[in-house]
């Protein structure tokens, strides 16, 4: 695997460089995650490619504990942050403040894009990888975690 093993404890990796072939692959029942850099690999950060299929939006959701970075590679569609409504496009870049609540709706066709999550407080110490944060994820939604993990 050339991007993160997510399953990992804690760390800080030393590298600088991650590889977006193969990455983990998280496929929830409205979007799917490919995990770049988990958040056991940084000081206060995680990246990931974003998909989300036509006609399909993220459940309506917030972070407290991090602001979000967007930046769009395929498709359009709308972003709704805080109850505003944003069309989005290839080459926009999107800011989600923290606890700010958000979607995005694919429209048109598939919407891919790049996630930056920065932790304000530096660590995520109750989820400190990726997949603990979706074993939580599935929980709190109902999804089943080996259907998203497959």
């Amino acid at each position: 695997m050339n991007c993160v093993d997510s399953t990992s404890r804690p760390r800080r990796s030393g590298r600088y460089v991650f590889r977006t072939e193969n990455c983990r692959r998280y496929a929830f029942p409205t979007h799917v995650n490919e995990l770049v850099i988990d958040r056991s690999q940084a000081a206060a950060s995680e990246v990931f490619l974003v998909e989300i299929e036509d006609g399909h939006a993220l459940p309506l959701h917030r972070h407290d504990d991090m602001e979000q970075v967007y930046y769009v590679v395929e498709g359009r569609g709308t972003l709704t942050v805080n109850g505003e409504q944003h069309p989005i496009q290839p080459g926009d870049a999107v800011l989600i403040p923290a606890s700010a609540p958000h979607t995005v709706t694919a429209e048109g066709g598939r919407v891919r894009y790049l996630a930056v999550d920065s932790f304000l407080n530096a660590d995520a110490k109750n989820e400190p990888t990726w997949d603990e944060h979706v074993r939580v994820v599935c929980e709190e939604l109902g999804w089943d975690y080996d259907e998203v993990v497959k």
